[in-house]
């Protein structure tokens, strides 16, 4: 399967952080994912049922990462993808999460995390 659904620069504000300071504000998260996802259902019926619907899945990742604290951007990548992958039986999928100005040297930090196999 080559078909992909995407979704960038998804903005979420989380409680993340090492450090205890971190926790009594929000800090800016962005993603980038990937997911793969067979259009030809879809596509053959015309039929937004057969699609992953990318708006209910942009709201979920969302509602998670603002919901629950972290200290470490590689927890949330993990946590996410593993959520994405039980909640829509995703068999690939591609997760590239920023910590916008994290470092001050640099525009962006982060991880990138990809699970599974992409035919």
């Amino acid at each position: 399967m080559t078909d992909k659904v995407f979704i960038h620069e998804l903005t979420t504000f989380a409680s993340i952080g090492a450090y205890d300071w971190e926790h009594t504000i929000k800090q800016r998260l962005v993603f980038n994912i990937e997911m793969a996802w067979d259009f030809s259902r879809a596509v053959a019926d015309d039929d937004v049922q057969y699609c992953l619907n990318y708006a209910e899945v942009s709201q979920k990742i969302i509602d998670f990462v603002e919901s629950t604290p972290f200290k470490l951007v590689e927890t949330v990548a993990y946590r996410v993808a593993d959520l994405l992958q039980k909640e829509y039986a995703i068999q690939w999928l591609r997760i590239e999460l920023h910590k916008p100005k994290a470092v001050a040297q640099a525009s962006s930090v982060g991880v990138i995390v990809e699970r599974g196999k992409c035919a």
